[in-house]
């Protein structure tokens, strides 16, 4: 006897063997291996290799495995409290048949894992908007990073802001604070970032048009559209530069950066979008701490 999953949005273009992770159980790489070469999970009917990215739709199908003795961390459920599933509704900044746009708050995760509890999608599946249906993830956004973000209400609809994501058909926009003053005031970030799966050193391109809306001698505020859509780029970018986010804890060359500010200063502004025609354009106001720290720093931004 199997049980079958299918893939959602939220795992399109990720490799199989960290859906196997995130949805059976953190185990080592060698017992998904194995399962994988003994056809006890297979994708689409067929055995395939742990390498293998990920399409909306796909079929897994596990077979009389059990991984309970071998999960080293399990992924956590999080149920949220009416008071939570409400402060959230509240961050809605729009609401239609079939999507929600949210203005997301920092610290709090787009979906649950090993190191993750709260999130959005466990919030908002006990939220009355989601009586009769569930909440899809269409795209990412970091732990961290506030700002606009979309759920889709149906599978179509999910489907349908994957393609346009991966056809780079929706254009963001985000603003940051980061340390020191760049020289330019307009450019393109063009590198290659460093990412690890295991031991395997993967090199991506990532490239993002920023701007320079205001400086100083003591740091920066950012406009940045990002083409690409690699992990953490935007973060990475910045520190590969000299010039780390404000608050970014991982991604800064110095270790007394770290305790000057408690939030990331990332911020989700904006995001564009075409559909059947209609033009949608949605901004996400700026967290009173993003606001504080701008007027610290003696910053302007006219938003």
């Amino acid at each position: 006897m199997s049980k079958s999953y299918i893939v959602d949005s939220t795992y399109e273009g990720i490799r199989f063997d960290k859906w196997i992770r995130n949805n059976l159980g953190n185990v080592p790489q060698s017992l998904i291996e194995k399962s994988l070469r003994a056809g006890k999970i297979k994708l689409n009917k067929k055995k395939t290799k742990s390498s293998t990215k990920l399409s909306y739709g796909d079929v897994i199908n596990v077979f009389k495995i059990d991984f309970k003795n071998k999960i080293k961390q399990k992924k956590i459920k999080f149920r949220p409290s009416e008071e939570i599933v409400k402060e959230n509704e509240n961050l809605i900044i729009d609401d239609n048949e079939n999507f929600i746009v949210v203005n997301k708050e920092s610290g709090i995760a787009v979906q649950g894992g090993t190191k993750s509890k709260k999130n959005l999608i466990d919030i908002f599946s006990k939220s009355k908007i989601f009586k009769n249906n569930k909440p899809y993830s269409v795209h990412r956004l970091d732990k961290d990073t506030s700002g606009v973000f979309i759920i889709a209400k149906n599978r179509e609809t999910a489907m349908l802001f994957t393609s346009l994501f991966r056809l780079r058909k929706i254009h963001k926009t985000y603003i940051a604070v980061c340390y020191g003053e760049l020289k330019n005031t307009k450019g393109i970030f063009d590198q290659n970032l460093i990412r690890y799966e295991g031991k395997k050193k993967i090199t991506e391109k990532s490239k993002t048009i920023y701007k320079v809306i205001d400086k100083n001698s003591n740091c920066s505020l950012l406009e940045m559209h990002p083409i690409t859509g690699r992990k953490h780029q935007l973060r990475k970018q910045l520190s590969l530069i000299g010039h780390p986010v404000y608050g970014d804890s991982k991604y800064t060359f110095e270790k007394k950066l770290k305790a000057k500010n408690k939030h990331l200063m990332l911020h989700s502004y904006e995001i564009k979008f075409i559909i059947n025609n209609k033009k949608y354009t949605y901004k996400a106001l700026l967290p009173d701490y993003f606001k504080k720290i701008i007027e610290t720093k003696r910053l302007r931004f006219l938003n």
